[in-house]
């Protein structure tokens, strides 16, 4: 898909959501929709985009370098820091006669401060959060998307492998991730989609942290939480293995999670509902008397962002659709003792759901 194509989509989504002006700053929707990459910093960077006008930037002079990069993109207004950003924001606010107009904003990732300069400058205007409608526009991949995602999805397979061949009894959780982490950008990562969680032993039940100095014992489960980003598109895989052998105890444990992750991956397919995928990886682990042992729900929406739409969570009825790309994710927490979660990347496609990750899934010893 074009840009054009791009800021079309845009543009059926404003309308459709009674939007007259969205705001964006920074990150991946702006970058979705111009191919920039900018960051967010203490100088504020927002573009205004209008139904079939031009989009207008207001941004410091320092940065209209690369913004001229894409010069037919924007309308630009610029200030110096002696100046200060007011009189651009206000300048912006005019062009777009704001009074009484709704702007949509990205609750999800606007600071406050962005979101008082856009009040401050049009005080008649309605300043709304826009996240629900605006996870429509990077909702369905197109094929250069997937391409890319296939692309982090390749390295961070190949770099696990290769960290988990060099994985030795004594090495803390933090040299592990190191590892990993080194062969990411060896093998052609831009970077991470995320920190990685990397856990061994009684802290594998630990879902979202980082690694910890612990260091890794003959007996212990190994979780690794991580994902390459590639051209801005990102990769996030989970695997459990064990560290030199596996008690029956653990195996059982381990295989409660493949079959969850399997009855998820097997339940995604177009006209399904995201809570169905959902339910069908709850339902394994409810069968077995593990209920109490889930923590958090089935997966979520891959790409620009390592989470975004659409969610697979019980409650949520939107309906997968080809293009859609989504994590499934099951796991099952001990505290103190195992936490087990198998993870892969799901496309649906016309007739059915592709796993773009192959790493496998079977029980491994390392």
């Amino acid at each position: 898909m074009s840009f054009d194509g791009r800021i079309d989509k845009l543009h059926a989504i404003m309308r459709q959501a009674g939007l007259d002006v969205v705001a964006l700053i920074p990150g991946p929707n702006h970058r979705y929709l111009t191919g920039a990459e900018h960051y967010v910093l203490e100088r504020p960077i927002v573009t205004f985009y209008r139904p079939d006008e031009k989009p207008i930037a207001v941004i410091p002079e320092l940065e209209i370098p690369l913004f001229e990069r894409h010069s037919d993109a924007a309308e630009l207004i610029s200030y110096t820091d002696a100046e200060g950003y007011e009189g651009a924001f206000a300048a912006a606010m005019d062009r777009l006669s704001a009074r009484g107009k709704t702007i949509g904003v990205e609750g999800l990732h606007m600071r406050f401060f962005e979101g008082e300069v856009i009040r401050q400058s049009a005080p008649d205007a309605a300043v709304m959060d826009a996240t629900a409608p605006l996870a429509e526009l990077r909702l369905h991949k197109d094929a250069s998307e997937i391409a890319l995602l296939r692309r982090a999805i390749d390295i961070s397979e190949r770099a696990l492998g290769a960290m988990l061949d060099e994985v030795e009894v004594g090495m803390s959780e933090i040299e592990a991730a190191a590892i990993l982490e080194g062969h990411i950008k060896a093998l052609g990562g831009d970077g991470l989609s995320f920190g990685t969680i990397l856990h061994a032993g009684a802290n594998t039940p630990l879902p979202h942290s980082g690694p910890l100095d612990y260091r890794i014992q003959h007996g212990d489960p190994l979780i690794v939480d991580f994902g390459a980003t590639y051209n801005g598109y990102c990769a996030d895989i989970t695997r459990t293995v064990f560290v030199g052998e596996v008690n029956d105890a653990q195996r059982d444990f381990y295989e409660i999670v493949r079959k969850a992750n399997e009855a998820g991956r097997q339940a995604a397919r177009p006209g399904a509902t995201c809570e169905s995928v959902d339910l069908a990886a709850r339902q394994v682990f409810i069968d077995a008397g593990y209920e109490d042992l889930i923590r958090h729900r089935t997966g979520h929406g891959l790409g620009m962002e390592a989470h975004e739409a659409p969610y697979i969570v019980i409650g949520n009825e939107q309906v997968l659709a080809p293009g859609m790309v989504f994590t499934v994710e099951p796991g099952i927490y001990r505290m103190g003792e195992i936490g087990v979660r198998i993870e892969d990347n799901m496309l649906i496609t016309e007739d059915g759901a592709e796993s773009l990750t192959r790493f496998p899934r079977d029980i491994m010893v390392i």
